[in-house]
């Protein structure tokens, strides 16, 4: 485990070894493969170069310099998130803001880029590494501000991490209060990504500051304003013990609205049956399923993907298995660089077995809601194993998303030089996630 968590961080809290995982079951458990590193995650090149230093009782500089060139090579930041997400302002970027739809802009509170545990599946493991050129972090809130200001058709503000609610209330009051700011009327909905309903309840019940914590969010209700958690619920059993049904009763009281969303992660909940439960469960606790997404393609994703082909059928018998109000959630979904991409099904079309997709979030607004069609390839795991179908030579997006990436960098190359730069992206890991 040293070796493996050389490479992707680990950490867990008393309340998930004590409560959620099931240690007779261990290995196989799903809540122990969500938080402990298992030697599969890393190729086997690295995992016996890794494990001949511990073996040989390397220095940590020696095992973390090893380590780091392991990290380099599993696309640490996915999605166009460096080079498209970071908004420019008079030559600068922005530190810890992300601007990738329209609508929402996501930001990075210094003070909460950790987790009460980690999961193992986590695309965003690079922000709990040492290295700094891998973070978002923001340490305050003025230009997140000044660029809402200047950015009136942004509605939502999603504070996310890591996890912005391993903060104490206090801290996390400075980054919530200047959003209710007057001037920022045109801000509807503040949203928190969390994974502690879950792994630390007690934040929301027993914790000295979960009252605190509870009044900032009936203060944002009583701007007009909905204050939204975006939990991360991968198993039924994380809702199962008495204090997460009591974190979620007292968060809802609140007025804060809960939404769940987790990928398809093999060996965690890559059933049916499991996502059945899971939304059963949540409607019934009054948590509105949201997202079923795919594992993004960076970090140990090659230990839990599962195709995309395996993800329709998951979430097809799941669907039809729950009520309509389980039905609010999507899936699977790619998050990849040109946007929020669902994978709508599979047809024959033309003569040519496909996937049937459409974007549910676009860079270009326009996009939204256009479907199109892709090879049906059943090994295909990620937007960028995926073909056009019908003979069509690209997909409708790649020449507007390459000439974005060729402005951005060309932007960049005369800030940095000021001469303008020419540089054409291949398909398709430039166009997706490399």
């Amino acid at each position: 485990m040293k070796a493996v968590s050389a490479v992707l961080p680990f950490r867990v809290n008393s309340y998930v070894l004590d409560t959620l995982i099931d240690w007779s079951a261990v290995p196989e458990d799903p809540i122990y493969k969500l938080v402990f590193p298992q030697p599969g995650m890393l190729q086997p090149e690295d995992l016996s170069r890794l494990m001949a230093l511990v073996e040989k009782g390397a220095s940590e500089e020696r095992l973390s310099s090893e380590a780091r060139k392991v990290q380099r090579s599993l696309n640490a930041q996915p999605g166009g998130q460096k080079e498209l997400n970071v908004p420019i302002v008079d030559g600068n970027p922005l530190q810890g803001i992300q601007h990738k739809y329209r609508e929402t802009v996501l930001f990075f509170p210094a003070a909460g880029q950790t987790c009460h545990s980690h999961c193992t599946y986590c695309f965003r493991w690079a922000q709990f590494t040492q290295s700094l050129e891998d973070r978002f972090e923001s340490h305050e809130t003025r230009s997140l501000v000044r660029y809402l200001r200047s950015n009136k058709e942004v509605t939502d503000v999603l504070i996310t991490g890591g996890d912005p609610l391993v903060m104490r209330s206090d801290v996390l009051r400075q980054y919530v209060e200047p959003l209710l700011d007057p001037s920022l009327d045109h801000i509807r909905n503040i949203r928190i990504g969390t994974k502690s309903v879950t792994f630390w309840p007690h934040r929301f019940v027993t914790d000295d500051d979960a009252d605190d914590l509870l009044r900032l969010f009936e203060e944002v209700r009583r701007t007009g304003r909905q204050m939204a958690i975006m939990a991360h619920f991968s198993h039924p059993r994380e809702m199962e013990t008495a204090i997460a049904g009591r974190a979620i009763r007292r968060i809802r009281k609140s007025g804060a609205v809960i939404r769940s969303q987790s990928p398809v992660v093999r060996g965690v909940n890559d059933s049916p049956q499991t996502w059945k439960e899971l939304w059963t469960r949540q409607t019934q606790l009054g948590v509105v399923p949201y997202y079923m997404f795919v594992a993004r393609d960076t970090g140990a994703q090659e230990y839990f993907k599962v195709p995309l082909v395996e993800s329709v059928e998951i979430y097809n018998r799941a669907y039809r298995a729950v009520s309509g109000l389980g039905r609010t959630a999507r899936g699977p979904v790619m998050s990849c660089t040109p946007g929020k991409i669902l994978v709508d099904g599979i047809a024959r079309v033309g003569g040519e077995d496909v996937f049937v997709l459409k974007f549910l979030q676009g860079r270009d607004p326009a996009w939204v809601g256009r479907p199109f069609l892709a090879r049906l390839d059943r090994q295909a795991a990620w937007m960028d194993d995926l073909e056009p179908a019908l003979g069509q030579e690209e997909f409708f997006f790649e020449a507007p998303l390459r000439e974005r990436l060729a402005r951005r960098r060309a932007a960049a190359q005369r800030d940095r030089t000021g001469s303008p730069a020419h540089w054409v992206p291949r398909r398709p890991a430039e166009l997706y996630d490399r």
